[in-house]
C-alpha cells in the first residue's frame, strides 16, 4: 500500500511540472482520491489499530487532503465481520466455554462489527437481553507494529505535512488511548463512571441511556452488557422524526458533550455516528465506551480561554491560549491578528448571527477548506496538539452528527452556560477510587 501511494504521488508531482495549475490541482485531487480508496480498503481488511487510526484520519482535514479523509469516512461505516469460528474460540479462551453453554441463546451473525471487535446479540441464563463485544484475537499483539507501519506509510506517501516531533507525539497518544481501548474490563470501568455521572449528576430520568456491565459474562477481550435498543442516525427520517424530535435530540447531544467537557472532565471520545442511538422521547442511547480522554483541568482551562477571547477578539488573549494548548509551534513568528479574525470570523460569527443555529443548514467544515490554501503560509507557525486529539474529534464529529440530525439549537447560549459553569475544577469527576 505504502509503496503504491508514493508512487502515485512521486507520478503526481512530476506530471504537474508540465501541466497548469489548474490541471494540476485536478490531477493532485485524482490522486488522492485513488490513494484514499486504497488506503480505506487496505485498513479495512487489516482491521486492528490501522483502520482505528483510519477512522479517526477521516475527520483530520487540518492535517489530511480532504479527498482522503472523504475515502477514509468509509471506514466508520464498514468493517467486514470475521467468521464466527474465529469469535467462538475467542469467547472460550476468555471465558472458559463455548458460547451456547454461556447464553441460552448466541447470534452467530455479528450485530455490528468494528476495527478491533465484533458485537453479537445473546440472551442470559436469567432472560436478559445482551450484546457481547468479542475482541479479534491479534489485535493488542499487534498494535505498536501497526502503528509504526503506519507512521511509516503516511510519511513515505508525502501526504501528511508535519514535522516528525509532533507526529511522534500524536501517535504516542493515539497509542495509548488504543491500549485502554484494548482492555475491556478497562471499558466495563468506563461505563461504570458514566453511568454513575449521567444517572446520579443528571439525575435519574436524565437523557442519556448507557448499558449495564455483566460481569459475570465479561473478561479482558470479552465484554457483555445489557443491550439498549434505538434508532440509527441514518434511520431517523425513513422512521419519521419530527423536526421538534430532532431540535430535543440536538440539545440532549450537545449538553451530554458539554457536560462531560466541562463538568466530568471525561469524555466519551468516539463519536462515530454507530456509537449513538436515539428514541423518539429525545432520549439517547450510548454504545461503545473503550475510547475516553480524561482532560487535564489547565487544558479546558485553556480551551475555556481561547473561546472566549476569541468571542471578544482579543486575539493577543487567543495567541496565550494556543500556546497553553500547544497549538501554537514554540519559537515560532506570530501569525497577525487579521489571520486570527479570518477564523475567528468563520467559526464564531455564524453562531452570534442568530439565536437558534440550523446544523441542518451548517456550512463551517466547507468554510474551514475554503480558509486552507491562504493559511498555508502561516501554518509553520502550528502544530497538532497531542492533548487536543481525542477533544477536537468529539468536537468536531458530534459537529457531524448534528448536520445528519438537522437539529436546531441555541449553541451559543449552551456554550457561555458550560464556560461559565466552569471554575477551574470538575465538580462531578470522582475519586481515583469511586471511578
Amino acid at each position: 500500500m505504502t509503496a503504491s501511494v508514493a508512487g502515485n504521488m512521486a507520478k503526481t508531482k512530476v506530471k504537474s511540472l508540465f501541466q497548469s495549475s489548474e490541471d494540476a490541482a485536478a490531477s493532485r485531487e485524482q490522486a488522492n482520491r485513488q490513494s484514499g480508496d486504497l488506503i480505506a480498503r487496505t485498513l479495512g481488511e487489516l482491521k486492528g489499530a490501522v483502520m482505528k487510526v483510519g477512522q479517526m484520519a477521516s475527520i483530520a482535514q487540518d492535517v489530511l487532503p480532504k479527498e482522503l479523509s472523504d475515502a477514509l469516512s468509509k471506514l466508520q461505516r464498514e468493517a467486514p465481520p470475521v467468521d464466527f469460528e474465529v469469535i467462538r474460540e475467542q469467547i472460550e479462551r476468555e471465558l472458559g466455554d463455548a458460547p451456547e453453554r454461556l447464553f441460552t441463546r448466541f447470534d452467530e451473525v455479528p450485530f455490528a462489527a468494528a476495527s478491533i471487535g465484533q458485537v453479537h446479540r445473546a440472551t442470559t441464563d436469567d432472560g436478559r437481553e445482551v450484546v457481547v463485544k468479542v475482541q479479534y484475537p491479534g489485535v493488542e499483539d499487534a498494535v505498536d507494529s501497526d502503528l509504526a507501519q503506519l507512521k511509516l506509510a503516511l510519511r513515505a506517501s508525502g501526504i501528511v505535512n508535519i514535522g516528525r516531533e509532533a507526529l511522534n507525539a500524536s501517535f504516542k497518544e493515539v497509542r495509548a488511548r488504543l491500549h485502554e481501548e484494548l482492555d475491556y474490563t478497562n471499558e466495563a470501568d468506563n461505563i461504570r463512571l458514566f453511568r454513575h455521572f449521567h444517572a446520579d449528576h443528571m439525575g435519574e430520568d436524565g437523557t442519556v441511556v448507557l448499558p449495564e456491565v455483566v460481569g459475570e459474562r465479561s473478561a479482558q477481550r470479552v465484554l457483555t452488557m445489557t443491550y439498549e435498543p434505538g434508532d440509527q442516525l441514518s434511520e431517523l427520517e425513513a422512521r419519521g422524526y419530527t423536526q421538534a424530535q430532532r431540535d430535543t435530540l440536538g440539545r440532549n447531544l450537545f449538553h451530554m458533550m458539554a457536560s462531560q467537557l466541562f463538568e466530568l472532565g471525561t469524555i466519551h471520545a468516539d463519536p462515530n455516528p454507530g456509537n449513538f442511538a436515539f428514541r423518539p422521547d429525545g432520549k439517547i442511547v450510548l454504545y461503545d465506551f473503550g475510547c475516553t480522554k480524561h482532560l487535564d483541568v489547565g487544558i479546558v482551562q485553556a480551551y475555556k480561554d481561547m473561546i472566549l477571547f476569541g468571542l471578544a477578539e482579543d486575539y493577543d488573549g487567543v495567541e496565550d491560549a494556543l500556546i497553553r494548548l500547544g497549538v501554537r509551534r514554540p519559537n515560532s513568528t506570530r501569525p497577525p491578528d487579521a489571520f486570527y479574525k479570518r477564523w475567528r470570523d468563520t467559526f464564531a460569527h455564524p453562531f452570534q448571527a442568530t439565536a437558534i443555529f440550523d446544523y441542518g443548514r451548517a456550512t463551517l467544515h466547507d468554510e474551514f477548506v475554503k480558509l486552507m490554501p491562504a493559511s498555508l503560509k502561516h501554518m509553520s507557525s502550528f502544530q497538532p496538539a497531542t492533548e487536543l486529539i481525542f477533544l477536537d474529534r468529539t468536537v468536531a464529529g458530534h459537529y457531524g452528527n448534528m448536520r445528519i440530525l438537522e437539529c436546531r439549537i441555541p449553541t451559543l447560549a449552551y456554550v457561555l452556560e458550560y464556560l461559565d459553569r466552569f471554575q477551574g475544577e470538575f465538580v462531578a469527576r470522582p475519586a481515583a477510587s469511586e471511578s
